[in-house]
């Protein structure tokens, strides 16, 4: 009989350490998620704060203030235009005459290489003896 209590006794305070064990664990993980729902309301302040100051920083008020302080800018009237005589001349041709173009030999050459019965994975293949 005293066999059976102190094996009882045992398994109470062997319960007991684990109950406790558990409720440490708890307390433990539910102080961490406290700290990292702090964190994250510290964080999305944070965001709040810079949104505030990046919509201040780039108003459109601010911003033609500060054009108008530093940039010396005139209105644009729709009259200004210039003779066509005063463009720039134009760069020279690097291409020699009567040679073909290379940018088109590549399209043409992709086109000829490319089957027109191709079908890509977003376009379901026609069954066998369909007509479009």
């Amino acid at each position: 009989m005293r066999i059976i209590h102190f094996l009882v006794i045992g398994m109470l305070v062997f319960a007991a350490a684990y109950v406790y064990r558990i409720k440490m664990e708890s307390t433990s993980r539910t102080e961490s998620v406290l700290r990292l729902n702090a964190e994250i309301r510290e964080q999305r302040d944070a965001i709040a704060t810079l949104r505030a100051e990046w919509a201040r920083l780039d108003a459109p008020l601010r911003l033609q203030g500060l054009a108008d302080r530093h940039l010396e800018l005139k209105p644009v009237n729709g009259t200004q235009y210039d003779q066509l005589k005063n463009l720039p001349e134009r760069p020279p041709n690097f291409a020699k005459p009567g040679a073909p173009d290379p940018i088109g030999a590549m399209i043409n050459t992709i086109e000829a290489a490319s089957d027109a019965e191709t079908v890509t994975g977003s376009v379901p293949a026609p069954a066998p003896g369909d007509q479009q």
